[in-house]
């Protein structure tokens, strides 16, 4: 399954932030919409960056003090890893394992179609494992009536 059929059938609005937004608006954006990363547009919508849960911790963890006034832009992930929504899920799976991180921009040329976790993932492929198994269920079954 493609990484754009998936999102398509699953996904609705993609939550975003912009650089001049404060890390506290953006850190209530992930904790309202229950989600663990979100991606940095520019003005003109572009992305231009990833922000999650881990980059507010890690900051968290050696500027405490600095953190409350510190904007997006200076935080978040750079020219993020991104994949193109007609991958398949194991073509996400894979970048997100290799470069370990658990959410990856998915672009339509150069729009930004959505964003895949590594639950959506794992989601899809236990999904495309199921449907195999009901194949192969099917195929014996036929076999046996024969």
């Amino acid at each position: 399954m493609s990484i754009g059929t998936y999102l398509g059938s699953h996904q609705s609005m993609v939550i975003s932030c912009r650089p001049e937004d404060s890390v506290k608006s953006a850190a209530t954006l992930l904790t309202s919409n229950k989600i663990g990363a979100m991606p940095v547009l520019d003005e003109a919508g572009k992305l231009v960056g990833l922000l999650s849960e881990r980059d507010i911790v890690r900051v968290f963890a050696t500027n405490t003090a600095e953190i409350m006034t510190m904007l997006v832009g200076e935080l978040m992930s750079r020219n993020p890893v991104t994949c193109n929504k007609e991958d398949g899920m194991d073509r996400a799976m894979q970048l997100m394992k290799r470069h370990r991180f658990r959410h990856l921009p998915v672009m339509d040329g150069d729009e930004l179609f959505g964003i895949v976790s590594i639950r959506d993932a794992l989601a899809a492929m236990a999904q495309a494992k199921e449907l195999e198994a009901n194949v192969m269920r099917d195929i014996s079954i036929a076999s046996r009536s024969r």
